[in-house]
C-alpha cells in the first residue's frame, strides 16, 4: 500500500511546467490527487502538457514580477486558493567570469531565480497561513552548495533564494507553511543535455561522474517533490535537499 500524502482535492500551481522537472512534478501532484495549474511562458507548450497530466495551464513568463500575483489570482479564481505552490524557472545560460558577465544578463538571472518565486510567495503565502496549511518548494540546483565552473549566474543567484527562503521558512513554520528547496543535480532534461551538448553526452557524463552510476529521471525527482509537498512532511521546513545520486561531496 503506497503512502497517502494527503493532497487529494489541493489546489497546486507548478511554474515552469511545460517539460522537464516541472512537468513530471506536476504529473506526479497530479496522481496524488491534486488540482494542479501549470504554467508556462508558451501558450502552445503549456496547453499541451496541461491536456497530457491532466492539469489546467496558465500562460506566465518568470521575468513578468508584476504577472505574478496575477497568476496566483487567476489559479484562486478558478480552482480555489493555492495551497501547494512549486516554484520553477529555467537556468541563466552559461557564463564562466563573473566580471565577463554583462549588468542586464546579471539583472535578468536575478528576477528570475530570485524575484520571481518570491513574487509568486508574496501572492500565495496570505491565504495559505490564513487556512494554517500550506507548502512552498522552490527548485534550486547542487551548484548552491558546489558552483558549476559554467553557471556562475546559477551559482549566484540561487544561492540567493536559497538563503531568501530559509529565513522565510522560519518565520511562517508556526503558520502551518513549510518553505523548502529542493536541489537537482544530474537529472535528465533538456537543459542538461544542451549543457552537455547531446542528451548521450549528458549520461555518459553521469556515468562517470554521478555515484549511483547515471542521470536521475525527472519522475525521481517529482517523487520526492511530491513527498514534500504532502502532509506527512509538516515538520520538514527550511531544508535544501541535494536530489543528485550521491554527487555532492559537501555535507
Amino acid at each position: 500500500m503506497g503512502v497517502d500524502l494527503g493532497l487529494a482535492g489541493r489546489v497546486a500551481l507548478v511554474t515552469g511546467a511545460s517539460a522537464g522537472i516541472g512537468r513530471a512534478v506536476a504529473a506526479r501532484l497530479v496522481a496524488e490527487g491534486a488540482r494542479v495549474a501549470i504554467s508556462s511562458r508558451s501558450a502552445e507548450r503549456v496547453g499541451a502538457a496541461a491536456e497530457a497530466i491532466g492539469a489546467r495551464p496558465y500562460v506566465w513568463d518568470s521575468a513578468d514580477l508584476d504577472g505574478a500575483g496575477a497568476l496566483v489570482a487567476r489559479v484562486t479564481r478558478d480552482l480555489g486558493p493555492v495551497e501547494v505552490l512549486v516554484c520553477n524557472t529555467g537556468g541563466p545560460p552559461p557564463a564562466a567570469d563573473p566580471l565577463a558577465v554583462g549588468t542586464d544578463a546579471w539583472e535578468a538571472a536575478h528576477r528570475t531565480l530570485l524575484l520571481a518565486p518570491l513574487a509568486l510567495i508574496r501572492a500565495a503565502l496570505p491565504a495559505m497561513c490564513a487556512r494554517g496549511w500550506g507548502r512552498i518548494l522552490n527548485v534550486g540546483s547542487t551548484t548552491v552548495r558546489e558552483p558549476n565552473p559554467a553557471l556562475v549566474l546559477s551559482n549566484a543567484e540561487r544561492a540567493g533564494a536559497l538563503a531568501a527562503l530559509k529565513t522565510l521558512a522560519r518565520q511562517v513554520a508556526a503558520d502551518g507553511v513549510t518553505v523548502n528547496t529542493l536541489m537537482p543535480g544530474r537529472i535528465l532534461t533538456d537543459r542538461l543535455a544542451d549543457l552537455a551538448g547531446s542528451a548521450g553526452a549528458a549520461e555518459a557524463a553521469a556515468r562517470r561522474d554521478v555515484p549511483a552510476g547515471r542521470a536521475g529521471t525527472p519522475e525521481e525527482f517529482a517523487a520526492v517533490a511530491a513527498f514534500l509537498c504532502g502532509v506527512p512532511a509538516s515538520y520538514v521546513t527550511g531544508v535544501a535537499l541535494p536530489v543528485d545520486g550521491g554527487l555532492l561531496r559537501a555535507p
